[in-house]
């Protein structure tokens, strides 16, 4: 019988194992874009003594979290952006496209190789763990957080088209989201294939996501009518639509038109 993966990984300490690595660019500019422009974000970076954000897991190459960097200045221009991985070769392809002392690359996992970042972004890192396996791994990196952090934990396709993540503080899950390119949809439902963690396995009768996605679809499905001006404009009318029923549906229009949708935690929780 295969055993489970484990959170520890040797005598280095680094706590994890290996992603598959797949990165391309522009993958996780829809949780990057979601970051600048979300006040939990923003005030904790603008409110932190030393502005470090942690990469966790990047991939096969550093170009996101490249790109995070640069992203993430627009909000403060100050900030430092340290990339982890446990592979020895992708730590060493990230310090070839390093820029120190605001970006830097090291070898690191859960334990984020001591450092206490202010916002954790840690994308497609937990899919092979199991449920309970990813839940010690959210309070081992919450653990690690400086006073006020911000961990993003969640999953996307390869090319970043559909997507969903956990907002959390220290006390724990706040939000999630679903973003996505609409144009790329049958229906919401689709987005279920890339739930995180903590919620793909409850996609059945009797959870909240579940009945969040199936309620999505049916006003998708309600909205019909806006399909000729666009897909975009069809998801914000089904987003409308979904408030109208009483979900708690947080921020605007103009986020929605991004191809979002954010709900508290306690929406969707388990």
């Amino acid at each position: 019988m295969a055993r489970e993966p484990r959170l520890a990984a040797g005598r280095a300490r680094a706590l994890g194992l290996p992603t598959r690595g797949t990165t391309n660019p522009n993958r996780l500019r829809r949780v990057d874009r979601w970051a600048v422009g979300t006040p939990l974000v923003v005030d904790a970076l603008r409110a932190a003594a030393d502005p470090l954000v942690v990469d966790l897991g990047y991939g096969a190459t550093p170009v996101t979290t490249v790109e995070m960097a640069a992203r993430l200045r627009a909000v403060r221009a100050d900030v430092r952006v340290l990339g982890l991985e446990l592979d020895a070769d992708r730590v060493a392809a990230g310090k070839a496209a390093a820029d120190p002392p605001r970006l830097e690359f090291r070898r690191g996992g859960f334990e984020l190789a001591g450092a206490r970042p202010v916002l954790l972004r840690a994308f497609n890192v937990l899919r092979q763990y199991t449920e309970e396996q990813a839940l010690e791994a959210w309070t081992t990196m919450l653990g690690r957080l400086a006073p006020g952090g911000v961990l993003v934990e969640g999953t996307c396709d390869e090319i970043g088209r559909r997507c969903s993540w956990v907002a959390l503080s220290a006390d724990g899950p706040l939000t999630f989201t679903l973003a996505c390119l609409p144009a790329d949809l049958e229906s919401p439902g689709d987005l279920a294939e890339r739930l995180p963690k903590a919620l793909i396995h409850r996609n059945v009768d009797g959870e909240r996501v579940h009945a969040l996605l199936g309620e999505l679809d049916a006003c998708w499905a309600t909205a019909a009518p806006y399909a000729p001006f666009g897909p975009r404009a069809r998801w914000v009318e089904a987003v409308r639509l979904l408030a109208a029923r009483g979900w708690p549906v947080l921020d605007t229009r103009r986020r929605w038109r991004l191809g979002e949708l954010t709900v508290p935690w306690t929406s969707v929780s388990p």
